[in-house]
């Protein structure tokens, strides 16, 4: 805990089996309540692993796919009465000892989300990030910076900490069950107001960190304009996305 707030580690896992363990040593154990795994019908042995690690662990009977599996997570961590919740993937490409200081900054209370960034801190292309990747994610961003209205370093980053009055106010059901559900996730944080903060995170790309296909990167990409397209013409009051139905206009500046 953290002054007396529940912690929860969530895992979305799907084939992890070389990397979960080294990503379970390096959690600060000290300030977390529960460490949780949702694997996605992984063919490998990352349950076994888990199992092994004594991790508490969900085993989706069939493949939800990436957005699938977080609902998942965020549902099973309220029901743990989590006052805090940390997504990290367990595929040790983010460093787990910053957890402390990301929890640590959601119970301030002055962010309701903090998102572990590998562009602040020039750390991506040091860790490893192939170059078209880094290429699109800060052409991506910048796209959503300027249409949305925001300032955010990256939108596209998988390590995430939560509230949990955040992870109640949002519609997560109404997102994709695919990898555009992280992005749209914080297209509701930011339609309903809630306090986005970054910290600089080092990032590791090897071989058996995971990755998706230029296909599905591509696939990606086109989701994520969908998404801010939506959320522009969401403001503009033109169109309702189910994925904002419950939102309220704040007036904000980029009206």
């Amino acid at each position: 805990m953290i002054h007396n707030k529940k912690i929860v580690v969530i895992m979305p896992a799907y084939q992890a089996e070389k990397t979960i363990e080294r990503t379970f040593h390096d959690i600060p154990k000290d300030i977390v309540d529960h460490i949780l795994m949702v694997d996605d019908a992984s063919t490998d042995k990352t349950v076994s692993v888990a199992h092994r690690l004594g991790i508490k662990t969900i085993v989706h009977s069939k493949n939800l796919g990436y957005g699938g599996n977080q609902k998942t997570c965020y549902r099973e961590a309220i029901k743990l009465g989590a006052d805090i919740v940390v997504m990290i993937h367990p595929d040790y490409q983010y460093e787990p000892r910053l957890i402390h200081a990301m929890a640590a900054m959601v119970d301030s209370e002055v962010y309701d989300c903090v998102l572990g960034s590998r562009i602040l801190g020039n750390t991506a292309l040091r860790g490893g990030m192939p170059i078209y990747k880094y290429v699109a994610n800060r052409l991506l961003t910048a796209i959503q910076n300027c249409i949305m209205g925001t300032k955010l370093s990256e939108f596209h980053t998988g390590y995430r900490a939560f509230s949990r009055t955040l992870l109640e106010a949002l519609p997560l059901d109404a997102n994709s069950d695919d990898f555009v559900f992280d992005n749209q996730m914080l297209a509701q944080i930011i339609s309903q107001g809630f306090c986005i903060g970054e910290m600089s995170c080092p990032t590791r790309y090897f071989a058996e960190s995971s990755s998706i296909s230029l296909y599905r990167s591509i696939i990606y990409a086109f989701g994520v304009l969908r998404t801010t397209i939506e959320y522009r013409l969401w403001r503009w009051r033109i169109y309702q996305p189910d994925i904002f139905r419950d939102a309220k206009d704040k007036g904000n500046k980029d009206n």
